[in-house]
C-alpha cells in the first residue's frame, strides 16, 4: 500500500468510525401514555446522543407489528408490548414470521379494576363482585339507562377485548356497560367523580401515573389461575369473545419493547440500543405522571436523559470500559476492509 493510499485509509476509518449519522428509525406511538413516554425517550437518546433521526408514528398494535413485520422501515418498533396481553402479535411475527425481536430487558405491570379509595371505604366496595349490587351500579349510572358505567381501555387496546370477557364471565352485564373510550377521557372521570363524591370504575395498571395523581384502590379478583384464564384476541380467533373465559385477575405481566430484526442491517447502533434499554415500572409511572401533569413528553425524555447519561452510557455500549463487543468490532473491522478495498480499486 502507497503513501497516499495509507492517507486515504486512515481517513476513511477516521470517517467510517461515527457511523450514527446515518442511523434512522421510525418508532411506533400508540395511545397509552406508558408507550408515548417510551417512544418519546427513544427518540431522544437516537438524536440527541447517536445523532440519528427518530420519528414518531401513531398506530394500534396491529398496524404497528404488521409494519415492523414488512421490515420496510415504516415502523421501526414497538415501545410497550405487554405479555402475554399481546401475545397474538408476538406468536406471530416474533415465533411465526421470525421477523420481529424483543429487547432484552423487561418491567414487570399489574393490571386490575380500581374505584377511589373514598367510594370503596363509604359504600363497602373491595371486590369486583360488589359491582354487581344494584345499589353500587345505581350509584355509577351516569347516563340514566339502568347501569352503571365501568370502562375497560381505550379502543385498539388487547386489555379491552380481556376485560370485556371478565365483565360477562363475573356475571357483571346484567349491572355495568363496558365502556372503551380514549385514556384521557378515563383519567378526566376519575378526577371528576372524586370531586363530585359520585362512583365510577375503571381499568387500572400500573405502572401508570394515575397512582400519583389520586387515592385509589384496586378490586379484589379470584387469584390467576391459567385453567380459568383463556383470552383470545381478534387476531387469534373472528369469535374471541364467545370463546374466551376469564375469571380470575390477570398474571402479573412482563413489558418489552419490539423491534423490526431488518433495524439490525438498516440502523445497527439503533438496533443495539433498543435490545439494551432497562426501565423500572418507577421510570415509567414517573414518566408518565409528568406527562399527565401537563408537560411535553418530549421535554419529560430530553430532561431524564440529560439527568440519567451514566444509565443511557450502557444501554450504549459505552460505559464499563470497552464501548464495543469483541463481535461488534469484528463487524467494524469487517466494513472497514470493505471501505478500503473500494477506495483502493477507486485509486488503481
Amino acid at each position: 500500500m502507497n503513501r497516499f493510499l495509507g492517507a486515504v485509509c486512515a481517513i476513511a476509518i477516521t470517517t467510517a468510525a461515527p457511523a450514527y449519522a446515518a442511523e434512522k428509525i421510525n418508532i411506533g406511538a400508540p395511545s397509552w401514555t406508558g408507550a408515548q413516554a417510551i417512544a418519546h425517550l427513544v427518540q431522544e437518546i437516537v438524536v440527541s446522543r447517536i445523532g440519528g433521526e427518530a420519528n414518531l408514528v401513531p398506530g394500534n398494535n396491529a398496524a404497528i407489528f404488521a409494519a415492523m413485520d414488512a421490515g420496510k422501515g415504516d415502523i421501526d418498533i414497538h415501545p410497550d408490548v405487554w405479555l402475554p396481553n399481546q401475545k397474538s402479535f408476538t406468536d406471530k411475527y416474533v415465533d411465526g414470521t421470525g421477523n420481529v425481536s424483543l429487547s432484552e430487558n423487561s418491567y414487570e405491570g399489574k393490571q386490575s379494576f380500581c374505584v377511589s379509595r373514598e367510594f370503596s371505604e363509604k359504600n363497602g366496595v373491595t371486590s369486583i363482585f360488589d359491582l354487581a349490587r344494584p345499589e353500587i351500579a345505581e350509584m355509577m349510572d351516569s347516563d340514566g339507562n339502568g347501569k352503571g358505567e365501568i370502562w375497560i381501555g381505550a379502543p385498539g387496546w388487547a386489555s379491552a377485548n380481556v376485560n370485556q370477557v371478565k365483565v360477562r364471565d363475573y356475571g357483571l352485564m346484567p349491572f355495568m356497560e363496558p365502556i372503551r373510550a380514549d385514556q384521557s377521557v378515563m383519567t378526566a372521570t376519575v378526577g371528576d367523580s372524586i370531586k363530585k363524591g359520585i362512583g365510577y370504575a375503571f381499568y387500572c395498571y400500573s405502572p401508570h401515573a394515575i397512582w400519583f395523581q389520586h387515592d385509589i384502590v384496586r378490586l379484589e379478583e379470584p387469584p390467576f389461575d391459567p385453567a380459568n384464564y383463556k383470552a383470545l384476541q381478534p387476531s387469534e380467533d373472528p369469535d374471541w369473545f364467545e370463546n374466551s373465559k376469564v375469571q380470575t385477575e390477570d398474571a402479573l405481566k412482563q413489558v418489552q419493547i419490539a423491534y423490526s430484526n431488518s433495524l439490525e442491517e438498516r440502523s445497527p447502533a439503533i438496533a443495539d440500543l433498543v435490545k439494551n434499554i432497562a426501565l423500572s415500572g418507577e421510570d415509567v409511572s414517573n414518566f408518565a405522571f409528568e406527562i399527565e401533569g401537563g408537560k411535553d413528553a418530549a421535554d419529560v425524555a430530553k430532561a431524564w436523559v440529560a439527568a440519567n447519561s451514566d444509565r443511557v452510557d450502557e444501554w450504549l455500549g459505552l460505559g464499563g470500559g470497552s464501548s464495543m463487543s469483541k463481535d461488534d468490532i469484528a463487524k467494524e473491522i469487517k466494513a472497514l476492509q470493505a471501505r478500503l478495498s473500494e477506495l483502493e480499486a477507486l485509486i488503481k
